[in-house]
């Protein structure tokens, strides 16, 4: 397959309250980044603001309407000025409802522009789901935004770092509605993605592995039935159609044996269980991948940091890694 040569990155603001511009605006001094073509969806007042803050003299930034109107090149990072936030009004490191409110428009502009071929993949900066549902958008996160968005119904939560990967079964819901709501056909549909994402990472045949939901997988009934009931038999049947795939395996030694290079890809069975050693091994470098829309979409794997925003302080490699990823799987 000839790779693509031409790629363009649009990149959402996030919650303008907290971190996401600065480690946008930090990121695109990576000489990995900055050759790039890179689009910001957000809003210009606001990357200026920020701009101004860090004393960024290597590159300066340029007020777009439309794609068509970038200029690509490593001294130039194009914003594309939804005008939605009212920077006098706006109180870094809070709660708001109109910061909420811009974090939805730059996401709901990201998914129109890459339906319309504008750009080849997103890569979002973090919201606040509290934000979020004080301006009215009452989602449990990206993942579902974008999913609503696309009008995408199969899809899973997927965390990349180069010692671990995670794809999760459920997310943002209780630990009491993970383990009632478990079944086969979801599962089944989860290794499918898991061997979807796996291929366009490492171009070969993953090896995916199964976590248990319950102690030590189960032990055989002891400690719950779930993995005889729907984890086995659906771990079982995709075996069956050549999937390279094993499990249910105890949660608590499987992702050491993931690190230790026997598997490619854990497929956890609920957040917690996914996120604890992700974020335990990569916090400043996993990647957040939405697997199953019909585009490419990436992301830091952590939150606003509401109590460093608008300092200077935010770390910005997790961004830096996820725009090198949307490139990677955008090839």
């Amino acid at each position: 397959m000839t790779k693509k040569e031409i790629i363009t990155i649009g990149i959402t603001m996030g919650d303008p309250s907290g971190i996401g511009p600065e480690i946008i605006l930090k990121s695109f001094e990576n000489t990995g980044i900055c050759d790039n073509r890179i689009i910001v969806v957000g809003d210009y007042n606001i990357m200026s603001a920020v701009h101004k803050i860090l004393k960024i003299k290597s590159f300066n930034l340029v007020r777009i309407t439309s794609v068509n109107k970038c200029n690509f090149n490593r001294n130039t990072l194009n914003i594309l000025d939804l005008q939605l936030v009212d920077l006098k009004n706006l109180l870094p490191g809070k709660v708001q409802a109109a910061s909420g409110h811009a974090a939805f428009g730059c996401i709901r502009k990201a998914v129109e522009l890459a339906q319309n071929k504008e750009i080849d993949a997103i890569v979002t900066a973090p919201l606040n789901k509290e934000a979020l549902h004080l301006a009215g958008y009452k989602y449990a996160g990206h993942t579902e935004i974008l999913a609503y968005l696309s009008d995408t119904k199969d899809y899973a939560m997927l965390l990349h770092d180069k010692k671990l990967s995670v794809i999760h079964v459920s997310t943002h819901i209780s630990l009491l509605e993970a383990i009632s709501g478990l079944r086969r056909e979801r599962i089944e549909k989860v290794i499918e993605l898991a061997n979807e994402s796996m291929k366009k990472l490492s171009g070969a045949k993953p090896r995916i592995a199964v976590a248990g939901i319950n102690p030590h997988a189960g032990e055989n009934g002891l400690f719950g039935n779930e993995e005889i009931k729907e984890i086995a038999p659906a771990v079982k049947n995709m075996r069956e159609k050549s999937f390279n795939v094993e499990g249910p395996l105890p949660p608590d030694t499987v992702f050491l044996q993931a690190v230790n290079g026997k598997y490619d890809i854990v497929v956890a069975m609920y957040h917690d269980q996914g996120h604890i050693p992700l974020k335990l091994l990569g916090f400043n470098s996993g990647v957040n991948v939405t697997a199953g829309l019909p585009f490419i979409r990436t992301s830091v794997d952590h939150g606003t940091a509401f109590e460093i925003a608008w300092q200077g302080l935010a770390d910005e490699n997790s961004m830096v890694e996820a725009i090198k990823l949307s490139i990677k799987l955008s090839q």
